[in-house]
């Protein structure tokens, strides 16, 4: 039953998408071409952040349906320009993510590896739905907190008490 519900809800969401970029193509007298239309349902059947290879080996495989790099490149700025997509620049990469159920979320991310992961905290949320900005309306937030994981944290505190054994083993000789 909850699998249930979950199909409901994220077809729900693909119907919503699907019907702005429909309008959005009708209003600016645009093509409704199957590349846009396959490109937005595989985004939106990804869970989490993507990059744009990542994308294009995903409509290949799954869709068996290649597209041009520079045509992912292209779509992915009519969908952030459409809110539909949001592109977050972590270190030394650029991820992709869907974004119309999600506007506001924060991410961890590992300075030495790398790694990126959603943090759910209320009390982050709260805070800033409670923040008045002078001139200024919110629509949602991205927050991005820098840090050392704990499997990092673990390898470099391995490899530091490696060396003092190593110095130690060597300034008793």
């Amino acid at each position: 039953m909850r699998f249930m519900k979950l199909m409901t809800m994220n077809d729900s969401v693909k119907a919503a998408v699907r019907r702005i970029l429909d309008s959005y193509l009708e209003m600016n007298n645009h093509r409704k071409t199957q590349e846009r239309y396959a490109i937005l349902d595989a985004i939106y059947s990804i869970d989490g952040h993507f990059s744009l290879e990542e994308l294009g080996e995903k409509l290949v495989k799954e869709y068996r349906f290649p597209v041009s790099r520079a045509t992912l490149y292209n779509t992915l700025n009519l969908f952030m320009e459409l809110r539909l997509v949001i592109r977050h620049r972590f270190q030394g990469s650029t991820k992709y993510e869907a974004c119309f159920d999600n506007n506001s979320h924060s991410h961890q991310i590992c300075t030495v590896c790398g790694k990126v992961t959603e943090i759910d905290s209320p009390e982050i949320s709260e805070v800033i739905n409670e923040l008045r900005l002078k001139r200024f309306r919110k629509d949602g937030y991205t927050l991005y907190i820098y840090g050392i994981c704990s499997n990092c944290q673990a390898r470099i505190t391995r490899q530091k008490n490696m060396v003092k054994k190593q110095y130690k083993k060597y300034n008793s000789k």
